[in-house]
């Protein structure tokens, strides 16, 4: 698949344009690559069946309908109707351009962990071409004495009350981590992990180096290839015996739980890691649809894969893991896990007990490489599109090539992942995963998000904006969600977090000290504080009285005009619209009410000489033409 060329978005007076997807399909599959991911398979099944299997739905499709999908569509819908990346697509609103920041920022640490979900597969996967797998046999150099394969004698995740241990749990953490005794012991680099570090990342760059115009062919196989594989398991796990018992435990309603609070904050939390919101990738890949795209009808089809997509895994993992336990005599309760627990510890032990093992090893590991790939190339293209959208248009950095842009973030994420490949490594991992892209910072993010689009921008204004790409009207409860609903599920999920805090552990065993959860915090407050500190900042640049600066910083971008036409003031009421040799009349009434030192404050703020303007929106454009 290519790509055309698109109206600009550029700089004034310049012939830069925006490319677009060849095909709509690019567009889907790309966000179905980024959006359905490791927590699609590894997580939510776990939660279902932790949260009362089927009655677990019911909470989690009311936030689906009510948080995910409206934060979902109004960053897809942003980035086409902007044409921008996850940062300039906030000059909308820009006393609030920190969202963009905010956004950059935590997509950033997420491209920086987790590849290391990646690193830890590829190695397993290089692994399970020898028979027997070495994790299910004791008796090598990396063993202890206390090793056993008597599954029944071993405890699943630890070692059991008279410190036997399986040597799945021993190669998972003195083989692949070589874990340390804590996060103050960084210890020594892994030669092995770090070669497997540097072969995801070279996959990566070359998946995205040359932006839409190889993502869009990469992501086919990436986003389509782990169904056929999710399939494959499933036709053979539900063959095995106690499969059956598995799914019943997976999809077995205990209608109780659906008083209790935890349900419906884990239902909250799942959709806005699994929907990827907040990160600023969907309104990068938004910004590349062609401006009349269906975006609104792409929203309700993206929703329903990943969703679905969540609810087929847990068939699959369950039907594993319900042999599993068959197996080993064991309650389900006994087995079941999330997370790497689930993806390093559980199924591997799994595959031991079935024939033709090494197959179905090499199935598993490939199919959670190629998920967390196209996850990870597309948030880097999020990450890199956020950047190039930010170069000043006539400085010398505009002229840095894209490709040397996305060489430099690979470089600078490879740099920090060399901590995570150390003895202490895992320690570091869970750092980033508990803090830089927790449900806090993500919930905050989608908070402000939605209140900047309601209640600074306009949601009718907005509502009409989005009208006038996909030619009608979206469902008025759309707008509700933005201006009251999905706020206040933000802050009721948010606040309940913060409340239930909890000191990060590792394994239930080693807790980490003062000093690790004070970097943590560091991590989470620099994206929070993105927000607040822009508008302070923006505020006490600008001159003129709190008021007429505020209202400069709410009103100044709700004339909808492209980057690439310039708006020369004559009078009050009427401009004259500069596009190349294209000169148009515009009379804009909602501007009559300002005053002159609104005006002058305006024109300061953007920083253009001779009280010429820009405005980066591009509905007028499209009107026009």
């Amino acid at each position: 698949t290519g790509c055309v060329e698109a109206g600009g978005t550029g700089p004034p007076h310049t012939q830069d344009e925006r490319v677009t997807w060849t095909r709509q399909m690019d567009f889907i599959m790309s966000c179905v690559g980024f959006a359905v991911g490791l927590g699609n398979v590894w997580r939510f099944p776990y939660l279902c069946y932790k949260n009362g299997g089927g009655v677990f739905l019911i909470p989690y499709l009311l936030i689906v309908f009510i948080g995910g999908i409206p934060v979902f569509f109004l960053e897809i819908a942003l980035g086409q109707f902007m044409k921008q990346g996850g940062v300039s697509a906030w000059n909308i609103a820009p006393l609030f351009k920190g969202l963009g920041l905010a956004s950059m920022v935590i997509v950033f640490f997420c491209n920086t962990y987790y590849i290391m979900i990646l690193v830890w597969g590829l190695y397993f996967l290089f692994h399970s071409f020898t028979s027997p797998l070495p994790w299910a046999t004791c008796g090598h150099p990396w063993n202890t004495p206390n090793c056993t394969q008597d599954f029944r004698r071993a405890c699943h995740n630890h070692s059991s009350a008279d410190g036997m241990r399986s040597p799945v749990i021993e190669f998972w953490e003195r083989k692949v981590l070589r874990l340390s005794g804590g996060l103050h012991e960084p210890g020594v680099i892994s030669y092995e992990l770090v070669l497997c570090l540097v072969v995801t990342w070279v996959m990566v760059y070359f998946c995205m180096w040359k932006g839409v115009k190889s993502t869009g062919k990469v992501v086919y196989f990436t986003a389509l290839f782990p169904y056929v594989i999710l399939v494959v398991l499933l036709a053979h796990g539900v063959t095995l015996p106690g499969a059956l018992d598995g799914i019943v435990y997976y999809l077995k309603p205990n209608w109780s739980k659906l008083g209790e609070a935890q349900v419906w904050i884990d239902a909250g939390t799942q959709i806005f890691f699994s929907y990827a919101i907040g990160l600023g990738a969907l309104t990068a890949l938004g910004s590349y649809n062609r401006f009349h795209n269906n975006c609104y009808q792409d929203a309700f089809v993206l929703a329903l894969i990943n969703s679905g997509t969540s609810f087929f895994a847990g068939f699959v993992v369950f039907s594993v893991l319900g042999f599993m336990a068959a197996e080993q005599g064991v309650d389900i309760s006994k087995v079941a896990e999330s997370g790497p627990g689930l993806a390093f510890i559980a199924y591997p032990k799994a595959v031991t007990l079935m024939p033709l093992a090494p197959v179905w090893a090499a199935l598993f590991f490939f199919m959670l490489l190629i998920l967390g790939l196209d996850s990870q190339f597309v948030g880097v293209e999020g990450l890199i599109t956020g950047i190039m959208d930010m170069l000043p248009p006539k400085s010398p950095l505009s002229n840095i090539r894209r490709e040397v842009v996305a060489a430099i973030c690979c470089i600078i994420c490879f740099l920090i992942d060399m901590s995570m490949v150390t003895e202490g490594g895992m320690y570091v991992f869970q750092l980033f995963d508990y803090y830089s892209a927790s449900g806090i910072t993500l919930l905050w993010q989608a908070f402000w998000e939605c209140v900047v689009i309601a209640w600074v921008y306009g949601a009718d204004r907005f509502m009409d904006d989005v009208a006038r790409m996909i030619g009608y009207q979206p469902l008025p409860y759309m707008k509700w969600c933005w201006s009251y609903i999905t706020p206040s599920v933000c802050v009721a999920v948010f606040l309940f977090h913060v409340v239930n805090y909890k000191p990060l552990t590792y394994n239930a065993v080693y807790t980490y000290p003062l000093w690790g959860e004070v970097v943590g915090w560091a991590l989470a407050l620099s994206s929070m504080l993105c927000i607040p500190v822009t508008v302070l900042y923006k505020l006490l640049r600008c001159k003129g009285s709190l008021r007429e600066v505020s209202c400069a910083g709410f009103k100044i971008l709700h004339t909808c005009l492209p980057m690439n036409y310039v708006l020369l003031p004559s009078w009050f009421d009427s401009y004259s619209l500069e596009r190349n040799d294209m000169y148009v009349s515009l009379s804009l009434q909602r501007w009559q009410h300002l005053t002159t030192p609104v005006w002058a404050s305006i024109c300061k703020k953007q920083q253009i000489l001779s009280q010429v303007i820009t405005l980066p929106l591009p509905a007028l454009y499209y009107e026009l033409t």
